[in-house]
């Protein structure tokens, strides 16, 4: 038994649609995506060459004077100070922001170097350890440290030295509880933590009232 086709269907218009005609704009809409991918992608790697992934050119500004050095973006501060300029005072311990003892003054705040992109430092005033012996004479701070045996293996002392440098100078004269709290972000794997809070607290009398002396 044949059945007679419906007449609204049979004279229904065609749409323009069929399989294949949709195969072939799924293909043609894609191609188009691909290559805009493929361009963006192109876009990013020229927007990118002048920062890496080879060395690029910096200036950074090490204890008063600027410095040009080139460094791969991804070299943090710590690395561009130790290998490139040979200040070699900030120790790398933990390289995980933990232990202190990269610790430096950037723009008069105690930060770990190994936190910071040499690229992210430039403009900013940097000052390391080497910069407390000027003119053959000694920092209080490092007087101190040495009269309280503040330091066995030394390792983590230069880390302490600035970071209690920083302390003073924004808060002046200062007493033992103080420096236990402004100084917790440092560790001693000595233990010479009374000696360093004495010599601390010795040292922000000398310092006429937090400044730099």
């Amino acid at each position: 038994m044949s059945s007679k086709p419906d007449p609204e269907i049979a004279n229904k218009p065609a749409t323009g649609f069929s399989r294949r005609s949709i195969l072939k704009g799924i293909g043609i809409t894609g191609g188009a995506v691909g290559s805009g991918l493929l361009e963006s992608n192109a876009e990013a790697q020229t927007a990118a060459k002048g920062q890496g992934p080879g060395e690029v050119p910096i200036t950074l500004n090490i204890n008063g004077k600027p410095v040009n050095l080139k460094v791969e973006p991804r070299v943090t501060l710590l690395d561009a100070l130790r290998d490139k300029l040979d200040h070699t005072g900030a120790k790398r311990v933990c390289d995980r922001g933990t232990c202190g003892a990269c610790t430096v003054i950037v723009d008069g705040k105690a930060m770990y170097a190994c936190t910071i992109l040499a690229i992210d430092a430039q403009g900013r005033k940097i000052r390391t350890i080497e910069s407390l012996s000027t003119n053959g004479s000694q920092h209080p701070m490092v007087k101190a440290f040495v009269n309280h045996d503040a330091q066995q293996c030394g390792y983590c002392t230069p880390g302490f030295v600035m970071a209690s440098v920083n302390l003073v100078e924004r808060h002046g004269a200062v007493t033992e509880e103080v420096v236990k709290d402004g100084l917790g972000g440092n560790l001693c794997r000595c233990g010479t933590y009374m000696g360093i809070r004495k010599a601390v607290v010795e040292a922000s009398k000398q310092m006429k009232g937090g400044a730099n002396a």
